[in-house]
């Protein structure tokens, strides 16, 4: 409305006056247009003339903070720059709804020393001082206060509703999330992109995951803090080195991560309440007792295995310290307790405990760590027991040939990391072990031999110890070609028995040192050709 028709009437009067204004997000009856215009005629009965004005435009009336418009009027007065001797105001609720009633009377005690009253033109008294406008100012002060406190509680059951029943109930997704709108009907409306809003009042917003590429972004900085070890700052850095920026298009900063990675919407999870500021006062942290929320109301872009990992690294720092040796290993005992066994798997999709390196950085090695617990896994997966166990056959044997063969003019090397004996003509020797394993069935055991891995497969001969049930002593050896060993890429293990290899079954170590000398002791041992052809047999 355009109030400058009327405004230019009122320019004889002999009382000047300033004007102030105020807009939150309420009715159209507290426009600005409209407190102008009632202002205007209440000024114009009274032959005041109107020579300034104070607007605060969008502004909460439960403060005075942002409030440039009165911050201004309230400086003007008490500096004596003001020009007029009166303000008008559309009621005491423009003034503001300040939740302390004295906050209120306090501002319009400032003007009032500075001899500026305070006229407020909508309501139903003057105030001239009188015990009745004292009175009646008072109640409508309270009333004002209390307007804003019943209007929170109205919003905040209203948001309550709304996540309740699943829906999102403001503000930014978040990366690798997007707002989509659902349409009264029921049916999915647009996917609103950053800083877009829904049309109508009455459609209603749910999450849907976002872009593959962000999704991919926010996995990696769960998995990096609560698997990768490292700190938010850490991910923080990486990912700005990297040119990665966050939802809002800014660098990332540590307690973007943090919230990030508190936040239980990456699970579906719809949540509200956590955090509380009732009428701009105190943020204060509620108990998750008072916590609103809907589980599973959007899809999940975070394995919840993965989310709790990092809920449990999160109350670490929180603690300010790690778990000590002993309430890791009483975790773990509790874990056995209830799985009746354990293995990397196991300890790594419990979310109380931390990723198996953990362990193995605290106690030494996981067999340690479960000889602290009390578990006793299967022998095969005595690790460094085996490796142990094998070099205990291998190094000897390969002593043994390296001395066996000495006398017949052949030497060599022994490259213990390969298993690899290296003669000085060229060929080379690798030797495995095959272990005895039982595997019972109906009550019977049913003997089989294994090799678990050939270290290196481009020699020209394998020598395979094979070792007595009980894995005490050697049984037999198998010597031959390489070529001959049926291992592949997806062969992870080589069984061994003697009617599958009889042809290259030596009883007795000095069988082997015969076979040897047979295959490397001829007189044109040196030509390439000749000695790749010894190699494939007898």
């Amino acid at each position: 409305m355009d109030n400058e028709p009327l405004l230019a009437k009122i320019t004889a009067g002999r009382i000047r006056a300033a004007t102030y204004a105020r807009m939150s997000t309420e009715s159209q009856k507290y426009s600005i247009d409209n407190q102008i215009s009632c202002i205007s005629a209440y000024a114009l009965r009274r032959q005041i003339e109107i020579v300034h004005s104070y607007v605060d435009k969008g502004r909460s009336g439960l403060t005075i903070s942002k409030r440039d418009g009165l911050r201004e009027l309230l400086s003007d007065v008490q500096s004596e720059r003001a020009d007029y001797n009166c303000i008008l105001v559309y009621d005491i609720s423009r003034w503001g709804r300040f939740q302390d009633v004295d906050e209120s009377a306090y501002y319009e005690f400032i003007c009032r020393r500075a001899g500026i009253n305070v006229h407020y033109c909508a309501d139903e008294f003057e105030n001239d001082g009188s015990l009745s406008s004292t009175i009646l100012k008072s109640v409508k002060r309270v009333a004002a206060a209390d307007y804003s406190r019943q209007l929170s509680k109205k919003v905040f059951a209203g948001q309550c509703n709304i996540v309740s029943l699943g829906y999102w109930r403001g503000g930014p997704p978040g990366l690798g999330l997007r707002r989509q709108v659902l349409l009264p009907s029921g049916k999915p409306g647009p996917v609103l992109n950053y800083r877009q809003y829904k049309s109508f009042k009455g459609d209603r917003i749910i999450l849907i995951p976002g872009p593959p590429d962000e999704i991919k972004i926010v996995r990696r900085i769960f998995r990096d803090f609560a698997h990768g070890r490292k700190t938010r700052t850490e991910i923080a850095n990486d990912l700005n080195a990297e040119g990665i920026l966050n939802a809002s298009g800014r660098p990332w900063q540590m307690q973007t991560i943090d919230n990030m990675l508190r936040n239980e919407k990456y699970i579906g999870h719809n949540i509200y309440n956590r955090k509380s500021a009732k009428l701009f006062s105190r943020v204060v942290e509620n108990p998750r007792d008072m916590w609103i929320r809907r589980d599973h109301a959007f899809k999940p872009i975070v394995p919840e295995k993965l989310f709790a990992r990092a809920q449990f690294a999160l109350t670490e720092l929180e603690h300010g310290r790690t778990l000590t040796n002993q309430e890791l290993l009483d975790r773990l005992k509790a874990l056995l307790k209830k799985k009746g066994k354990l293995n990397r798997e196991i300890i790594a999709a419990a979310p109380n405990l931390p990723n198996v390196e953990a362990f193995i950085r605290r106690f030494g090695s996981l067999m340690k760590t479960y000889e602290l617990v009390g578990f006793e896994p299967d022998p095969r997966y005595h690790f460094t027991r085996n490796l142990a166990n094998i070099n205990a056959v291998i190094i000897p044997t390969a002593h043994a040939v390296l001395s066996g063969l000495a006398d017949d003019g052949l030497s060599g090397q022994f490259l213990e990391e390969l298993n690899l004996v290296m003669f000085n003509n060229g060929v080379n020797l690798v030797i495995s072990v095959a272990w005895s394993v039982a595997n019972g069935s109906d009550g019977r055991p049913n003997r089989r031999w294994e090799v678990r891995k050939v270290k290196y497969k481009k020699s020209h001969l394998t020598l395979v110890v094979r070792m007595e049930d009980g894995n005490e002593a050697i049984k037999d050896y198998f010597l031959m070609p390489s070529r001959k060993v049926p291992l592949t890429k997806d062969d992870k293990k080589l069984r061994v028995s003697a009617r599958r290899f009889d042809d290259f079954r030596c009883a007795r170590f000095g069988d082997v040192l015969r076979e040897l000398r047979a295959r490397l002791i001829v007189s044109d041992v040196f030509e390439t050709g000749r000695r790749d052809s010894l190699m494939r047999g007898r």
